[in-house]
C-alpha cells in the first residue's frame, strides 16, 4: 500500500464515520470516495477492493506491515497549526491615538489599530462548562468547555449576535486565544467594535469533538463530524439559555431556524471542515453566516455541497473562504470545497453572498486571524 499523507488518512476515516450530513446518501459518499482517491493519486481503487481476504497469519502480518505510518505527517501538520501564535500589540501612544472613525477593510492585511490592546471599552471573556453527549459513543452525558467572549459594555437586557469559532486537528477551545485579555481575537473584536466597523457580537469558541476524547492530543477523529449534534441539542441552547442571543430559548424545544440570521459559523482546518460539512450542509436550519479559513481535506467537494443546498429552504446570507496558496494540507482541499461553487449553486453569487479569497501564506494563524478579522466585518450585514 502506498504511503499517503495524515489527510489521506483523515479523509478515509472521515468517510468512514459519515462525516457532516448525517442523511448523506451512499451515492454521495461513493462520489467522495472517488475524489479522495483522485486526490491522493492512488493508482487503482478497484485494486484494494478486490483483494481477497485470507486466513493467513503471514500474509496479515505483510499486509499490516505495509499500513501507512502517518506519525510524522501528523506531526507536520500539527507543527504547522501551531506555529504562529500572535497577541494584541500594545501601542506606545495609548488607546486615544487614533481617531474614533471605522477604517477597516476586508483584504490581506489587519491594520495595527485593530490588533491593539485595549485597557477602555473593553470585552471580557468567560470560561464556560456545559452538558453535552458522546455522540461519536453510546450517547451518554459528558462535560464539554469552551471560551466565550463578550463584548465591551454587555448589557443582558440587548440581544447579540452569535458566532461559533471552530479549532483544527490540533486544538481545542483554548486554541483561538481566547483564555485572556491579551487575545489576539479579543483585540480584533474589541477594536471592530469601538472603531464602529462592527455592531458588538458574541463569540463561544468550543471544543470541536463531539466525543468522551476531547483532549487536543487524541489521534480519534471520527467526533468532530458528530458536532453538528452537540451544536443542534446541546451547545446553542446552552448560548441561547444563558446569554442575551436571539434564539427564543424553551427547555421544552423551539425552533432553532428563528435566529438562523443572527448566527454564524466559522472555523480553521478542521474547523473549516466542519463549518462545510456540518453548518454550511447539514446544520444551514441554524445558521446564515459561514466562515471556512483554509478547510481541511474531508471537506466535501464543491459538486457535494451544491446538491446537497439544491432544495434547501433557507437563504445563505454569506459564505467566505480564504486559504494560502503555500498550504500544502489545505488548498486543495479548500479550493476544490468553495472555489467554483457559484458556478455550480444558484444559492452563491460571487461579490453578494460569496467570496474566494487566497493570499500568500501556509497553514497557519497568519492566514486564519486575517480571515477571522474579515469574516467578523462580512458576518451579520
Amino acid at each position: 500500500m502506498r504511503k499517503k499523507s495524515i489527510w489521506g488518512l483523515i479523509m478515509a476515516m472521515g468517510l468512514l464515520t459519515a462525516c457532516g450530513n448525517v442523511n448523506a446518501e451512499t451515492a454521495n459518499v461513493q462520489e467522495a470516495e472517488t475524489s479522495i482517491i483522485s486526490e491522493a493519486e492512488t493508482d487503482n481503487a478497484k485494486e484494494t477492493d478486490n483483494i481477497e481476504a485470507t486466513d493467513n497469519a503471514g500474509d496479515t502480518d505483510a499486509e499490516a506491515s505495509d499500513e501507512p505510518d502517518n506519525s510524522n505527517a501528523y506531526a507536520e501538520a500539527i507543527a504547522q497549526e501551531t506555529s504562529v501564535s500572535e497577541e494584541a500589540t500594545v501601542s506606545e501612544e495609548g488607546n486615544d491615538s487614533e481617531e474614533r472613525v471605522p477604517t477597516a477593510e476586508i483584504g490581506e492585511h489587519v491594520l495595527p489599530k485593530y490588533t491593539n490592546l485595549r485597557t477602555d471599552e473593553a470585552g471580557t471573556i468567560e470560561h464556560i462548562s456545559y452538558t453535552g453527549h458522546n455522540y461519536a459513543g453510546d450517547g451518554s452525558e459528558i462535560t464539554k468547555e469552551a471560551n466565550v467572549y463578550l463584548p465591551p459594555n454587555y448589557d443582558p437586557s440587548k440581544k447579540y449576535n452569535l458566532m461559533i469559532l471552530l479549532h483544527g486537528i490540533g486544538g481545542d477551545e483554548d486554541e483561538w486565544g481566547l483564555t485572556k485579555s491579551t487575545s489576539r481575537v479579543k483585540a480584533i473584536m474589541d477594536n471592530l467594535t469601538y472603531y464602529g466597523d462592527i455592531e458588538p457580537f458574541i463569540v463561544v469558541t468550543p471544543n470541536g469533538r463531539a466525543g468522551a476524547d476531547t483532549d487536543k492530543n487524541t489521534k480519534a477523529i471520527d467526533s468532530f463530524y458528530k458536532f453538528g449534534e452537540e451544536l443542534r441539542n446541546d451547545l446553542i441552547p446552552y448560548m441561547d439559555s444563558h446569554y442575551s442571543t436571539y434564539g427564543e430559548y424553551d427547555e421544552n424545544g423551539y425552533d432553532l431556524s428563528a435566529a438562523r440570521a443572527h448566527r454564524a459559523i466559522a472555523g480553521l482546518s478542521m474547523g473549516g471542515m466542519q463549518t462545510i460539512n456540518i453548518g454550511l450542509d447539514e446544520c444551514n436550519d441554524m445558521f446564515g453566516y459561514f466562515g471556512a479559513f483554509s478547510a481541511a481535506p474531508t471537506s466535501y467537494p464543491a459538486t457535494k455541497t451544491a446538491e446537497i443546498l439544491k432544495d434547501c429552504e433557507y437563504p445563505i446570507y454569506y459564505f467566505y473562504n480564504i486559504c494560502g496558496l503555500q498550504d500544502r494540507i489545505a488548498y486543495q482541499s479548500s479550493s476544490a470545497a468553495a472555489k467554483n461553487l457559484p458556478a455550480l449553486s444558484d444559492k452563491f453569487t460571487e461579490g453578494e453572498n460569496f467570496m474566494w479569497q487566497e493570499m500568500d501564506g501556509g497553514h497557519d494563524f497568519h492566514i486564519w486571524y486575517q480571515g477571522f478579522y474579515n469574516f467578523a466585518q462580512i458576518a451579520f450585514k
